[in-house]
Formats: C-alpha cells, sequence, structure tokens
C-alpha cells in the first residue's frame, strides 16, 4: 500500500517549529512495508489542505496527518478532512467526557472551545488520546483512508503506536499480519564501511536489511513480515546474529529501545566502575547524555565543566606549563583533563573533550572542527584526536557521540 504524510501548520512553513513528525512517522511506515512516496507541508488555509488532501487521495492509499485538531480557529484538519470526504461532524460523547476529564483532574477549567475537540466526522473510528485532549480520527472512502493525528510528539508518537500501527497491519491482504522489527546498533564505524559489509544482507526480501546512519553511530533495522510475531522473530534471529558475528564489539545493543548511554552506563554497573566527565567545548553535554539514563546515580560521581583555562586548572589539575606549551585544544591537556578529573572525583573512569567548535577561534594549525578526548580507565589512559565537520551545534554533538564511543571501547579494553 501506498502511504503518504501531510503535516498541517503555518509554524512549519514559517521554520518556527521543526518538523520531527515526518521523519518518525517515514520511519513508521517503512517498517511497517508502506510506500511512502510523497510528504507535504500545508499551512492553517482550509482551501489549500482541501486541495492537497484530493491530489492525495487520487494518487495513495493511505493519508496520515498530523496536526491541526486543536481548540482554535485556525485548527482546520478535521473539518477540511470531513468535507473532502462528504461528512457532517457530530459531537462524539466519549470524547467528550474523556475532554473533561482531562481538565478535571488537572484542576483546569475547560472552555468552550476545547469542546470543538470533542466534533468528529460522522462515521470515523475515534481513537482516544490518552496524552491530550484532540482524539484521532481515521476516516474511509472509497477504499481509502485519511488518518488524522494530533500535532504534539507526546501525543501522536503513542497513539501510533498502540492504535495506529495495529490497524495498518490490519489492513494487509490476507488478513491480519505481523511486521517485526530489530535495530542492531553500531558504533565506532562509519556508515559507508558498515554498509560495504552488507551488501549481500541488504538484498534479502524477508528480512530485510536497512541502515540508517546517526551521529557517530549507524543503525541495521532487520525487518520480517510473518503470519505472527513468533515467525516473524525466527525470520530475523539469524540474520542479527549474522550482524553480530560481523561486527563484534562494534555492536553496542540489537534491541531497539536501548541508546548508547544506556549501553555505557550498564557497562559500567556490570564491572563495578563510577565515572565522571571533564568538558570543555561540549559544556555539560556528555554528562547529560549520561543522566539521561536511570540509574544512573549508581555510577556517576560528577562532571566538571571547565571551559576557561583559569578552571581547568583550578578544578582538574592541568598543569599551568601544559596549557602555556601546547594550548586549552591539545593531546596533552587532555590526557591531564581525564586523570585529573579522575583524581577528584574519586572516580575510577573519566573522559574529556576539548577542542574548537567554532564559528571562530579556528587557525591553519588548530581549526573549527579539531577535539581531542582522553579517557583515564584505572590508571590506564587514551588519548584521541577528532576532526568533526559541520555548524558548532553538530561539532558538539559528534563530540558527544564520540566521548561515549570512546569510554565504551576503553572500558573493554581492559575489562573485556
Amino acid at each position: 500500500m501506498k502511504a503518504e504524510l501531510i503535516c498541517v501548520g503555518t509554524e512549519l512553513l514559517l521554520g518556527n517549529i521543526v518538523n520531527t513528525n515526518a521523519a518518525w512517522l517515514a520511519e513508521q511506515c517503512a517498517a511497517l512495508g508502506l510506500s511512502c512516496y510523497y510528504q507535504t507541508v500545508v499551512g492553517d488555509n482550509a482551501e489549500r489542505l482541501s486541495a492537497v488532501l484530493r491530489t492525495g487521495l487520487e494518487r495513495s492509499d493511505i493519508l496520515i496527518l498530523s496536526g491541526g485538531l486543536g481548540p482554535t480557529q485556525d485548527d482546520l484538519t478535521k473539518e477540511t478532512a470531513a468535507a473532502v470526504c462528504g461528512k457532517r461532524l457530530v459531537e462524539d460523547a466519549r470524547s467528550l467526557s474523556r475532554i473533561e476529564d482531562y481538565f478535571r483532574e488537572r484542576g483546569m477549567q475547560m472552555t468552550d472551545n476545547n469542546r470543538k475537540q470533542a466534533l468528529v466526522p460522522e462515521g470515523a473510528i475515534v481513537v482516544d488520546n490518552d496524552n491530550g485532549t484532540a482524539p484521532g480520527i481515521i476516516l474511509e472512502k472509497d477504499g481509502k483512508r485519511i488518518i488524522l493525528l494530533p500535532g504534539p510528539p507526546n501525543e501522536l508518537i503513542p497513539m501510533f503506536e498502540k492504535n495506529i500501527a495495529p490497524y495498518l497491519v490490519s489492513l494487509e491482504e490476507g488478513g491480519p499480519s505481523v511486521i517485526y522489527s530489530r535495530t542492531v546498533k553500531i558504533c565506532g564505524l562509519g556508515e559507508s564501511g558498515v554498509e560495504s559489509r552488507i551488501t549481500d544482507l541488504e538484498a534479502l526480501e524477508n528480512p530485510t536489511v536497512a541502515p540508517y546512519a546517526k551521529t557517530g553511530e549507524v543503525h541495521l533495522r532487520v525487518t520480517a513480515h510473518a503470519a505472527d510475531e513468533k515467525s516473524a522473530k525466527k525470520l530475523v534471529k539469524p540474520v542479527v546474529k549474522e550482524l553480530e558475528d560481523r561486527f563484534g564489539r562494534a555492536v553496542y545493543t540489537t534491541k531497539n529501545q536501548v541508546t548508547l548511554e544506556d549501553a555505557l552506563v550498564k557497562l559500567l554497573k556490570k564491572n563495578g566502575l563510577t565515572v565522571t566527565t571533564a568538558e570543555s567545548c561540549t559544556g555539560g553535554l556528555l554528562a547529560g547524555r549520561l543522566v539521561n539514563v536511570p540509574g544512573v546515580s549508581d555510577v556517576f560521581k560528577t562532571g566538571f565543566v571547565t571551559y576557561s583555562n583559569r578552571m581547568k586548572r583550578k578544578l582538574v589539575g592541568v598543569k599551568k606549563e601544559t596549557l602555556k606549551e601546547y594550548g586549552a585544544v591539545s593531546p596533552q591537556t587532555a590526557e591531564e583533563m581525564a586523570a585529573g578529573a579522575a583524581r577528584a572525583a574519586g572516580a575510577d573512569v573519566a573522559v574529556s573533550v576539548t577542542g574548537i567548535a567554532g564559528p571562530d577561534g579556528g587557525s591553519e594549525e588548530k581549526p573549527v572542527g579539531l577535539v581531542y578526548m582522553a579517557c583515564f580507565v584505572c590508571g590506564n589512559v587514551w588519548v584521541e584526536q577528532f576532526r568533526f565537520k559541520g555548524n558548532r551545534a553538530k561539532i558538539r554533538e559528534s563530540s558527544v557521540a564520540a566521548a561515549l564511543t570512546l569510554m565504551r571501547r576503553c572500558i573493554l579494553e581492559v575489562f573485556g
């Protein structure tokens, strides 16, 4: 089946909000085996949205819309979709009751315009919103489907996962079937290098193997389509095993929800290690990634943000002579930062990051994007040089991903 994504909101066209819904929904459609050939962003305008819907119904089997289901006058998605399908809006008692409960449970006053969100096209399938007030809606017209989802990701994502994905699977020819995926996550290797080693597996039809490049990582999604979950898992298992064999320690997990920082914290706990960080150009982003992990307090001691030379000396003991002779962005400074942070925090493991994130501050000898990192593990120290590309935010993000990978590799070097 062919699916089409339509994201509604003038704020998306103006660039006020990044359209993360389109990327997420496209990924979900691919995992479900849907062909997605078109994506459209349209403003809060009934005439233009109507034209987009009519065009979409001519060329696609399923239209998935996000946004425009709110209580205000410029929220026109539901009204426009109903008009295109020749349906009148009726009040859905269940939705109204849930909206009233939503406000009452939070001690908030429900205004009259919120009642608008309980209006649904006659004959539509109404999907409960467990995280907001706007219900989802599924409309069927001449064998085509129009699916309306709320715009906020914290409402859209759980609604899609709980209700919409199973509905889409049920539409498969021959009756309900199952799509099952596992993701093999790799760090420390580039996308082209990884892909060159899986060309034979990419030719598979069921399961399929698809690479996705992330910052500092490559994810390989293995997806099977079968009559039931047990059969789908059976198809996926040997391919995942083959990828683990090919990439060895570079694979940090084969579980969809596990992040690199999750895997790192688990590794620290397994070996009874504590950790600290010393950051310059990343300014605490690395510590923030670690603190994302529930239970990290068992291993994370503290983090040092040593942006100035004075703080590098005062907090983690970098020698004045080192800074004078080699500069703040140098392998020598990175090494002293890591060892000094471990000593100051009383930690078994420490990683340091010092570099030039730009856009200013670079030179021919030390250009923007030059970053040095060091990792201290129980008296052993490794130092690495990196040259990242991109703007300031990208360089900092890449630095954090590389630091997590370095820390993991060094711990494995010592503890296996």
